[in-house]
C-alpha cells in the first residue's frame, strides 16, 4: 500500500543508494545494510520508551548509541564488531545478522547513512504499517537490480495478492512458505487474516498470528535476513524470540512443521546444486540428489523436489498454491510419476497459466497450481476435475511499460469463486475443466494444456509493439535454452554413469 509518507521515505532512502553505487555497493547490498541499521535503530527506540520500554532490547540500543558516538575508523571498527557480535546469537536477531558484513567502506558515508537518513526518522512510534510498506518497496527496487540476481527471490506482489485471495488463510491456520525469499507470501497471508478476521480474533489467535502461525524457510542467508526484518517491521515475531524464518535447505530433510496452508514460489532453475569452494579457492558446483523416504521419486530437478516436499509437509486438511515452471507440467520420467501421484492422492483442482514478462528473472514461463490434501483414500483418486485458467494466451506484459496489476487477475479470482463450492464454477473462454480420466489419458499425463489462439498471430491489426515482441522472443529463447541445457546435462550424466559401470 503506497502512501505519500511511504513514497517520501523510500525516495529519501533510495536517493542515497545512488551515492553508494559509485563505491561499488549494489542495490541489494544497500538494502541489506539498511536492514542491519534499521533494526539497531528500532531496538534503540523501543528500549527507550519510558515505562513501555522493552528491556530485552537494551543491547541493541547500546549498539546503536555506540555507532552514533563514533566517527572515522572507530565507526567502521565499531560497526564490524556489532555485526559479528549479533551474528552469533540464536534468536531472530541472530538470523538478521548471520554472516553479516559491512559493505560500506567509506566511514563518512556510513556516518551520513546512520545520522541523517536512519536516526533522523522515528521508525517505531507510528506503528509498523508505513515503515513495513516502505521496506517492502525497497525490496521491490532491489529485485529490479538485474545484475544482483535478487529478482529470483521476489514474486510480483500482485500475483501474491490474487493467490492469497483464492486460498483464504484464516486465524486458525499455520501458513508456511518453504522457499520464502523476502517474505512476500507470508506478509500477504498475515495482512489478509488481519483484515478479514482481525476484529473477531481471540487473544490466542492474535498471539498465534504474531508468532508460530506464520513460518518460512530460506536457503540464502542474505535473503533470510531480509525476510526476518520484513516480518518484524510488520509486527510478526519478536527480535529476541525464536526466529520464524529457518535458514537452511528445506529439501534436505522432512519438514518439522505441518502447515494447513502452503504458499510458495520455489526458486527458478531446474537442478538442485550447492556451491563448493576448494582449498585452492576455485569455485565449483555439486549436484544434489535428495534421497528422502517421504518422496515418491529421487530426482535432481529442484522444482519437482519442491512439489514433493510441499506435498509431504502439508497438513490434513491442507491447501496449497504453488508457482511452478512449465517443465513441471510436461517433463517425463520423475515428472510423470509425480503428476500421477499428485492427481491421485491430492485434490488438484485449479491451475492458472501465467503470462510472460511479469517476473524479474528472465525466461520464466510459469503457472500456479492449487491443490488440497485430504485423508488417504486408496480406492479412488481425490482429483475429479482440474480447472485451467489460461491467462497467458493473448496477454503481454512488461516490467515497465505494461506492468501486471491486481485488477488484471480479478477475472481469474472471480472465476475461482473463493469460499464457494467448486460445483458453482462456470466455464468460460479462458476457464475450462478437465476430468481426471482426461488428464490421465494424456501422453505422460501432460498438464501443459492450451486451447486458445493468440489473436496477434492471426490479425495484422493487433500486432504487438516491437519492444514487447522482442521481450517475448528473449523469454522464449531463454526458456528453450534452459530446457536444452538440462537435456544436455542429463545425457552427459547418463554417459558418465555408463562409463563407470
Amino acid at each position: 500500500m503506497s502512501t505519500p509518507e511511504t513514497r517520501r521515505l523510500v525516495a529519501k532512502l533510495w536517493n542515497y543508494c545512488d551515492v553508494l553505487r559509485d563505491d561499488g555497493v549494489s542495490t541489494i547490498d544497500y538494502v541489506e545494510q539498511l536492514t542491519y541499521l534499521l533494526f539497531l535503530k528500532m531496538g534503540h527506540e523501543r528500549a527507550n520508551r519510558g515505562i513501555f520500554a522493552d528491556r530485552a532490547l537494551q543491547p541493541v540500543a547500546d549498539a546503536w548509541q555506540s555507532l552514533l558516538d563514533a566517527d572515522g575508523q572507530e565507526l567502521e571498527d565499531t560497526y564490524n564488531h556489532v555485526l559479528r557480535e549479533f551474528g552469533q546469537r540464536k534468536d531472530t536477531l541472530g538470523v538478521i545478522f548471520r554472516k553479516a558484513q559491512n559493505r560500506i567502506q567509506d566511514p563518512a558515508k556510513l556516518k551520513r547513512l546512520i545520522v541523517d537518513l536512519i536516526n533522523g526518522q522515528q521508525w517505531s512510534n507510528q506503528g509498523v504499517d508505513v515503515k513495513g510498506d516502505a521496506y517492502e518497496e525497497l525490496l521491490a527496487k532491489g529485485a529490479e537490480d538485474v545484475k544482483s540476481g535478487a529478482g529470483q527471490y521476489f514474486t510480483p506482489r500482485e500475483l501474491i495478492a490474487a493467490m492469497v485471495d483464492c486460498v483464504q488463510p484464516g486465524p486458525d491456520d499455520i501458513v508456511c512458505d518453504p522457499a520464502c525469499g523476502t517474505g512476500g507470501f507470508l506478509l500477504a497471508a498475515h495482512d489478509y487474516i488481519q483484515d478479514k478476521h482481525g476484529a473477531n480474533m481471540t487473544p490466542e489467535q492474535r498471539d498465534r498470528l504474531a508468532g508460530e502461525g506464520i513460518r518460512g524457510f530460506e536457503l540464502v542467508d542474505g535473503t533470510a535476513r531480509l525476510a526476518a526484518m520484513n516480518m518484524l517491521l510488520h509486527g510478526i515475531g519478536k527480535p529476541n524470540g525464536p526466529s520464524l524464518i529457518q535458514v537452511g535447505d528445506a529439501l534436505a530433510e522432512p519438514s518439522n512443521i505441518y502447515p494447513s496452508v502452503v504458499l510458495a514460489n520455489p526458486p527458478f532453475g531446474r537442478k538442485s546444486s550447492i556451491t563448493i569452494v576448494g582449498e585452492d579457492g576455485r569455485v565449483g558446483r555439486e549436484d544434489i540428489e535428495y534421497s528422502r523416504q517421504d518422496f515418491w521419486v529421487t530426482t535432481k530437478n529442484k522444482q519437482l523436489n519442491f512439489v514433493q516436499h510441499i506435498a509431504s509437509m502439508l497438513g490434513i486438511p491442507g491447501r496449497a498454491a504453488v508457482v511452478l515452471p512449465d517443465n513441471v507440467l510436461f517433463e517425463g520420467g520423475a515428472g510423470e510419476t509425480i503428476r500421477r501421484r499428485l492427481l491421485k492422492q491430492f485434490d488438484v483442482h485449479t491451475m492458472l497459466r501465467l503470462p510472460t514478462g511479469i517476473f524479474y528473472a528472465g525466461g520464466v514461463k510459469a503457472n500456479v497450481l492449487f491443490f488440497d490434501k485430504k485423508p488417504a483414500r486408496p480406492e479412488a483418486p481425490w482429483t475429479s476435475k482440474l480447472w485451467v485458467y489460461d491467462f497467458r494466451t493473448g496477454q503481454h506484459f512488461t516490467l515497465k511499460q505494461n506492468r501486471l496489476t491486481r485488477e488484471h487477475l480479478q477475472d481469474f479470482v472471480d472465476s475461482y469463486r473463493p469460499g464457494e463450492p467448486r460445483e458453482s464454477r462456470q466455464e468460460s473462454e479462458r476457464f475450462k475443466p478437465f476430468s481426471y480420466d482426461e488428464l490421465m489419458a494424456r501422453d505422460k499425463v501432460n498438464l501443459d494444456i492450451t486451447w486458445l489462439k493468440d489473436p496477434s498471430l492471426e490479425d495484422a491489426d493487433s500486432l504487438l509493439p516491437p519492444e514487447v515482441i522482442a521481450r517475448e522472443i528473449v523469454e522464449d529463447l531463454t526458456a528453450a535454452l534452459t530446457e536444452f541445457t538440462a537435456i544436455a546435462e542429463a545425457l552427459e550424466q547418463a554417459k558418465e554413469t555408463r562409463s563407470v559401470e
